[in-house]
Parts: C-alpha cells; sequence; structure tokens
C-alpha cells in the first residue's frame, strides 16, 4: 500500500526489526473519564515515553541505521528541527556513534536545545524562517558531506513511524479508528500505510491545529499551500508547521479520512489539563 510513494509495510516491518532492540514499546493508558465525556471507548498510545521523548525517535533511529547500511562510510547526519525531531536524531546518531550536527531556530525551547547537546549533537542557531533553516542544512551538507535525515518527508523517516500502529494494533486488535496529531504527516502517513494493511477497514483521523488547511488538501486533492513553508500560530509548537509534505500528502490524501478535527488554542489546553490531572500522564 502506497508503494507510489516509496513506502510500503514491508519497509514498515523492516523498520521494526530494525529499531526494536533499542526502543520503548510504549504502553496503552486507558480513562473512564474520558470514555464518558467521549461517548466512546478510548486508548491512548503514550509515545511520550518513547526515547528522546517523543515518537520521532522511531523514524530518525530507523533511517540513520538504514543509512548506516547503505552508505557504510557515511560521514555525519544533519537535520533541522524546532525540537523533537533534532532530539530524536542526536539520540540516534550517538547510538550508531555518527557525528550528528541539529539545525534550530533561535525562538526553540531552552529545554530542547540543552536536551539535542545532552545526546552529544552539535546544534546551530538560525533565524525563524523555514528557508533560514534549509540553507544552514544545505551549508553542512555542503561543507561537511554529512547526510540530511529531515523531520518527516523521508521515506525511512515514515517507515519508522508508521511502526507505531505496529505495536498499537497488537496492544489493542478490535480498534476501528485511530486519531493522529499532524505537522509534516511523517507519523501519520506511516501510521496509514500501516494500520490500513493491517485492518483495511480501520478510520485514520488527523487532528491538527486550527488554520492547517489539511482538510481542504484532502477534499479536493490538491496542496493549498503556495509559496515557502509557513507557520500556525498555536500553543502546540512541536506542531505549528502549515504544509504537509510532498512525500506525506499523497498518501494522506489516499488513506486518511476526509473530515480533520482542527483544534483551538482553547482545546489544546483543556485537553492538556485532562490528561495532567485526570490520567497523571505528563
Amino acid at each position: 500500500m502506497a508503494a507510489s510513494c516509496g513506502v510500503t509495510f514491508v519497509d514498515v516491518l523492516k523498520a521494526l526489526e530494525r529499531i526494536s532492540p533499542f526502543i520503548h514499546k510504549t504502553p496503552i493508558f486507558t480513562s473512564e473519564q474520558a470514555n464518558r465525556k467521549c461517548g466512546r471507548q478510548l486508548f491512548f498510545k503514550c509515545e511520550n515515553f518513547q526515547k528522546s521523548g517523543s515518537f520521532k525517535a522511531r523514524g530518525a533511529l530507523n533511517a540513520v541505521l538504514k543509512c548506516q547500511q547503505v552508505k557504510p562510510n557515511v560521514n555525519g547526519v544533519v537535520t533541522h528541527s524546532s525540537g523533537n525531531h533534532g532530539q530524536a536524531l542526536a539520540w540516534a546518531a550517538q547510538r550508531a556513534n555518527l557525528p550528528c550536527c541539529v539545525v534550530v531556530p533561535q525562538m526553540a525551547p531552552d529545554v530542547k536545545k540543552n536536551a539535542i547537546r545532552g545526546y552529544g549533537a552539535e546544534l546551530l542557531e538560525c533565524g525563524p524562517k523555514p528557508s533560514d533553516r534549509n540553507e544552514a542544512c544545505d551549508k553542512v551538507q555542503d561543507d561537511r558531506n554529512f547526510e540530511l535525515i529531515p523531520p518527516y518527508d523521508h521515506v525511512d523517516v515514515i517507515a519508522g513511524q508508521g511502526t507505531i500502529a505496529v505495536e498499537l494494533l497488537e496492544q489493542v486488535p478490535f480498534l476501528d479508528a485511530i486519531l493522529v496529531p499532524i505537522s509534516g504527516g511523517g507519523m501519520s502517513s506511516g501510521i496509514c500505510i500501516a494500520a490500513k494493511t493491517i485492518k483495511p477497514d480501520i478510520k485514520i483521523f488527523i487532528v491538527a491545529p486550527k488554520g492547517k488547511r489539511l482538510e481542504e488538501c484532502l477534499r479536493t486533492g490538491k496542496r493549498p499551500w503556495e509559496g515557502p513553508p509557513q507557520y500556525l500560530d498555536t500553543i502546540a509548537d512541536g506542531i505549528r508547521l502549515q504544509q504537509t509534505g510532498y512525500i506525506t500528502t499523497p498518501i494522506l490524501m489516499e488513506l486518511a479520512e476526509k473530515d480533520v478535527f482542527e483544534m483551538s488554542d482553547e482545546e489544546i489546553i483543556e485537553g492538556m489539563k485532562f490528561s495532567f490531572e485526570r490520567m497523571k500522564v505528563h
């Protein structure tokens, strides 16, 4: 499935085999209070307990290990990130004994910058525009011959993120729908490929900050975003990117539901408070 975009379920299974010795199989949490509020039975896949603190470790590690297989003499890896992918790639490169450089916008939270340095990566700060990130990454690639591993629009990153769905459907095989938050679409597209192969009738719904315009994209089959990447004004700092990727978007068009749940900052804060206060998940 989704072979036309260069990522298949076989790629996801190979990714799972590749990364399983090094990552956590994250737990499933339930909440009777959440069930009552929604009128449905809910299951929460806690990727916040994953290595480096997010699901990003899956895709980053798969991409790094695959890169080493294909290019045994690779000099190092580089990426740009608002924080989570940068931490994940720094962790993955440390595991693989590879040099790593992460380009981070100056306004990224210090806690994320410190974590990137803590994993042994070099951190380069850049301006706030997406073009600033790309220019800094291009320079590192040219000067040091490092391999670029972007946050989402990369087949091995997508395959790594798809391993979430394989685990989830082993843990809760009777699921009829999965809701996935989105930025560039690496996790959501990977989950679409894996989940729809394992269980073709399952529905994948995307959850996004207000202003994403993804529903327009999924319904028309056309990318509504023109020009350079833009950032949304949202409290959800890890998913501020408005556009989805050139690899990820066709996968979402093919496999995700057309209805997209766009959430306001007030709704996101309410959900965070519920998670902290009632589920004790931080």
